[in-house]
């Protein structure tokens, strides 16, 4: 009997972790997808919700031609007019995601279609915190490429 009471517990402990990252992975998923849409719509306050920087904070990009941009944290939540809502499509697939606590990172794959069909794809990495209850971008890395 006493194995099956050990065994059941046991159970019900990985049952109990294993579902709490649901909910996490999920939030996690609905602030990258808010981020990619308020962006190209050109909602910069709803763009600066999804953000939380810090003093660790880093943005960089590397571009399909080879070049690097380090971008300024402060950019994510105060963007020049001419660098948010140009318009366009996205779709972000292949998420991997972990949880680790309040902390998470994420990769994903996103394919941009701008106003005028051109399609840009590229790889991002997303360090997230978890803040006052909310999921919240604190640095990115993005690498675009082209497509073969």
């Amino acid at each position: 009997m006493k194995p099956t009471l050990f065994t059941l517990f046991g159970l019900l402990i990985a049952l109990s972790a294993h579902s709490q990252s649901i909910p996490d992975t999920t939030a996690i998923k609905q602030v990258l997808e808010k981020e990619s849409t308020t962006f190209r719509s050109g909602d910069i306050k709803g763009h600066a919700d999804c953000w939380k920087i810090q003093p660790y904070s880093r943005i960089v990009i590397s571009t399909a031609d080879g070049k690097m941009i380090d971008v300024p944290p402060v950019m994510m939540v105060n963007p020049q007019a001419n660098m948010i809502g140009t318009g366009g499509t996205f779709t972000n697939s292949n998420y991997k995601i972990s949880v680790i606590g309040n902390s998470a990172w994420v990769s994903h794959n996103e394919e941009s279609v701008s106003k005028d069909g051109k399609k840009t794809y590229s790889i991002e990495f997303k360090m997230l915190e978890k803040i006052n209850g909310d999921w919240k971008i604190v640095g990115m890395s993005m690498h675009a490429y082209n497509k073969p």
